[in-house]
């Protein structure tokens, strides 16, 4: 026994679900191409609840307008129905969607599904070890590099002397202030107290380390001075810059990471590398 014909309402609501389903399909490949670009996690999170909010437009549309809902009561009239009721109740189940729609919105949902499921499969793929936006990876690459002149946080580029002797003086890569992983400090110490020699090396006791604590990434702004300590205020991390930036109290448990710097024909602070270390939390680098 086929259905009976969908109503003008029934068929408005088909379409309404379909529609539902395929703007959830957009916004999980939306999320993939802005994922694959790098476009931030304001576009992806953003792509996300187009995605999911479709799909749940479009199932409780399809709940609500073409699910047959329960609700109805009557007396027991005996074991065996009539052969009306019967029908009637077999064209129930057949209705009120008929097998070529039914199937239509099967495959849109089915095709929304499947573009989350692959949309998904972008983030693991950063859990790979080739893939060049792994946490790991792109922590260990930071702005810092051969030729990068040091700048203060006005921009401006930093001479030797514009680091006076047991000062701290924060220092940035030229062109990319702004980057988290990229903080540094500089300071002028007597290289004779050196009881191990700085990890990016020295020029003259003018050193360079990571602004980032190695416990949870806070800055370290506290400087000791005479002593050539720094202490991270968040959680009373110490590293004592004479032996290495090596932790002598708090949870941090690796030293700051170095840099390596040089004086450029011009005359100003350079990096010859990046740092000797992925900077901040330490975790990042365990195996």
């Amino acid at each position: 026994m086929s259905g009976r014909t969908p109503s003008k309402s029934e068929r408005a609501a088909s379409r309404r679900i379909a529609a539902a389903f395929l703007v959830s399909a957009a916004g999980a490949v939306g999320f993939a191409v802005t994922y694959g670009l790098n476009g931030g996690t304001q576009w992806e999170g953003v792509c996300l609840a187009v995605a999911f909010a479709g799909l749940a437009v479009g199932l409780a549309v399809w709940s609500r307008r073409l699910v047959p809902v329960g609700g109805y009561v009557e007396e027991h009239e005996g074991f065996v129905s009539p052969p009306a009721e019967q029908a009637m109740t077999a064209a129930v189940f057949r209705a009120p969607e008929s097998p070529t729609r039914r199937w239509g919105l099967l495959a849109a949902l089915g095709f929304a599904l499947t573009a989350l499921g692959v949309a998904a499969l972008f983030p693991l793929r950063s859990l790979l070890p080739w893939d060049r936006q792994r946490p790991t990876r792109s922590l260990k690459d930071t702005p810092w590099g051969p030729g990068v002149r040091l700048v203060d946080d006005q921009g401006r580029p930093l001479r030797p002397d514009d680091v006076p002797a047991d000062t701290m003086v924060a220092v940035f890569p030229e062109g990319s202030i702004d980057v988290g992983d990229a903080p540094a400090f500089a300071v002028r110490l007597n290289p004779e107290r050196f009881i191990r020699q700085p990890a990016g090396g020295h020029l003259g006791g003018l050193v360079v380390w990571s602004l980032l604590c190695t416990h949870a990434g806070c800055p370290v702004r506290l400087y000791l001075k005479g002593a050539g300590r720094v202490l991270c205020p968040c959680h009373q991390s110490s590293f004592d810059l004479l032996a290495g930036a090596r932790p002598i109290a708090g949870p941090a448990a690796r030293p700051l990471p170095g840099l390596p710097i040089e004086v450029g024909p011009d005359g100003f602070l350079r990096a010859t590398g990046d740092f000797t270390a992925p900077p901040g939390a330490g975790f990042w680098s365990r195996p």
